[in-house]
């Protein structure tokens, strides 16, 4: 019988994520945004999919503690899908939803690869939550955000900068430092006030010199992180200011200096730093260097092709052979052991939710907001292309995390944070919206 459960239980899940992702497409309509029906429908399968993951861990591994764990992400799930449209009823439901599958996608995977670090992550996204749920009621009250334009700019450089001169070297690279024995990656936190910063210096004033004196102040944010060779997290703040200022802007031209300027900043990047030149080989041809530069890239292409559709199922396949998979390859191992399919539909969820951003950002009229909006929702998105691209050979890797699935405090923390930022946001949006937007028909 527990063989039935094991070998059905793959099917039902990939089938189960794929109604969640059609449902969240389905909620991107303003005629069915505000329906209780499908957010419910989108609860149900979320429940039901951690149900049949972690019965399948425990049967496959005969290891109970992964019911017991099971018990405390359900309730955190429930939790978080429940209290927080009580407390906001406001709230965005596809955000809140996709955020849930997201982070119990994660708890599931991480367990599964570690489960002492999948407790250890668990603990952070309880303080993350409890610290983020505060967050719409602030934006609610806090009038002076505007104000603060070179302050956000000041405190950005001054915390890179620190992790430059105190921070540890890990893998070559100077990310984060440790305090109290916690581990914290100051990037990851910056990227939030760098766009509160951008927004604050272009809402009103888009003129050639504000935007010159903002991309000095953001180059000095790029360099810091490229002199820490924290090239990943660079590359998002690059990518980040281009796209807010065309936001701001509407100026196409923007775009091909961005365009060009990074083309030049990435020549530059390989010429200078070594392991990226490694990266570029890797990448261009992994299998002549499977021992080597190519063991991660290859590995992880294994993995995601022995998955096929619908996955080997969980603990039947072999992800730790893939180099820090539980940050920088989750998604390969996501892909092998519970499918292709799944993996398609965790891209699918991402996308649905940068798309539900966008739609709040067309929806507000105060251009800080909106450009808060944009920014998030430009730089979620591109950490989500740079991670699975890289893992899936598309591009070079970068060794940034996949937001709310990798192995990362700092990352989680982050990410639940921006999104509710948004939640915030959009809240207030809804607040005003009788008397400042005009309702879509």
């Amino acid at each position: 019988m527990q063989e039935y459960v094991k070998e059905l239980s793959k099917y039902i899940i990939a089938v189960l994520m794929t109604v969640h992702t059609f449902c969240g497409f389905l909620s991107l309509s303003d005629r069915i945004e505000k329906s209780s029906s499908v957010h419910v429908i989108q609860n149900m399968l979320l429940f039901s999919i951690q149900f049949l993951m972690f019965i399948n861990l425990a049967l496959v591994t005969n290891d109970m503690q992964y019911i017991f764990f099971y018990v405390f992400v359900q309730a955190f799930l429930l939790a978080t899908a429940v209290m927080i449209p009580i407390v906001y009823e406001k709230v965005n439901r596809l955000l809140l939803n996709n955020m849930c599958m997201l982070l119990g996608t994660g708890m599931c995977v991480i367990s599964r690869l570690s489960f002492k670090k999948a407790v250890k992550q668990y603990i952070i996204v309880l303080i993350s939550l409890a610290i983020s749920l505060f967050i719409p009621w602030l934006l609610s009250r806090i009038r002076f955000l505007k104000k603060l334009t070179w302050v956000y700019a000041g405190v950005g450089i001054v915390m890179l900068s620190a992790v430059l001169i105190l921070g540890e070297v890990t893998h070559g690279s100077k990310l984060s430092f440790s305090l109290w024995g916690v581990s914290f990656q100051p990037s990851e936190f910056v990227k939030i006030i760098f766009v509160f910063f951008l927004a604050g210096a272009l809402w009103e004033n888009t003129t050639f010199a504000r935007v010159a004196l903002t991309a000095v102040l953001a180059g000095i944010h790029v360099v810091v992180l490229v002199v820490s060779k924290d090239l990943g997290s660079a590359l998002i703040f690059f990518i980040g200011y281009v796209f807010v200022v065309f936001a701001a802007t509407r100026n196409y031209l923007y775009l091909l200096a961005g365009a060009v300027g990074g083309s030049g900043a990435a020549w530059g990047a390989y010429r200078l730093f070594a392991h990226v030149r490694d990266r570029v080989t890797a990448w261009q041809n992994p299998w002549t260097y499977i021992d080597s530069k190519g063991y991660a890239i290859t590995q992880s292409l294994f993995a995601i092709g022995t998955g096929s559709w619908f996955g080997m199922g969980l603990s039947r396949g072999n992800p730790t052979a893939i180099p820090y998979v539980e940050a920088d390859f989750i998604f390969s191992s996501v892909c092998e052991e519970l499918g292709v399919i799944y993996g398609i539909c965790v891209v699918l969820v991402t996308l649905s939710s940068f798309l539900a951003m966008l739609k709040i950002a067309s929806l507000i009229k105060d251009r800080f907001y909106q450009l808060i909006v944009y920014g998030i929702g430009i730089m979620y998105i591109f950490q989500i292309f740079l991670t699975i691209g890289g893992g899936i050979k598309l591009i070079p890797l970068t060794g940034v995390t996949l937001p709310f699935i990798s192995y990362g405090g700092s990352s989680v923390m982050t990410t639940m944070i921006m999104f509710f930022i948004i939640q915030g946001i959009y809240i207030r949006l809804q607040e005003n919206r009788p008397k400042n937007v005009k309702k879509n028909s």
